[in-house]
Parts: structure tokens; sequence; C-alpha cells
């Protein structure tokens, strides 16, 4: 039973955590110059450098460029569709009126 039991969490639990850790890792690890990013602080910017472990951002508005550890992207924007938080939210809106 607790067999069962240990083989049923592994495949509910930790399998599908471990498959997104991959994806996770696949996704930084092919960073490249150009490609726009949200780090898990919620800054988006635009990737000017990339080194093993540091990648620099450039905002996208005020020209700056800071640096951040690989681990810290949260997912990768698409292409030119970088927004700022109020335009997230005017979209957002837009859709609820659509959708009614």
């Amino acid at each position: 039973m607790m067999i069962i039991l240990f083989a049923l969490m592994y495949f509910m639990m930790i399998r599908p955590q471990k498959k997104k850790d991959k994806e996770i890792k696949a996704m930084r690890d092919s960073l490249s110059i150009g490609d726009e990013v949200v780090t898990i602080g919620g800054i988006h910017g635009k990737v000017v450098k990339v080194n093993d472990e540091v990648i620099v951002l450039e905002m996208p508005h005020a020209k700056q460029r800071i640096e951040f550890s690989k681990w810290a992207v949260g997912s990768v924007a698409k292409k030119g569709k970088i927004t700022t938080a109020t335009e997230d939210i005017e979209t957002a809106s837009d859709e609820k009126e659509d959708d009614k």
C-alpha cells in the first residue's frame, strides 16, 4: 500500500515539477541578445548582454541597464510586446468589454 501511495505521489507531484524545472532551465539557457524578458520581480527589459550566469537588461523607456542573475528571469515576452502595467490594465478592461 505504501509503495502505491509513493508511486502516486511521484507521478502526481514530483514528476510534473521536475518537468517544469527543466523547461524553465532550458528557457533561461536559451536567452540571447534582443530577447524581451520579464523578471520574477516584474521588471520588463530587453537583453543586451549575456554571460554564463548574468544578463544585462535595458529598460524600454528609461534606457537604463541593470545586471540580473539568469535565475531572476521569470519569462520571455513575445517579440516587440513589452507593455507597461497601465497598458496591461487597459487591454484587460477592453477584453472584458468585448466579452459583454
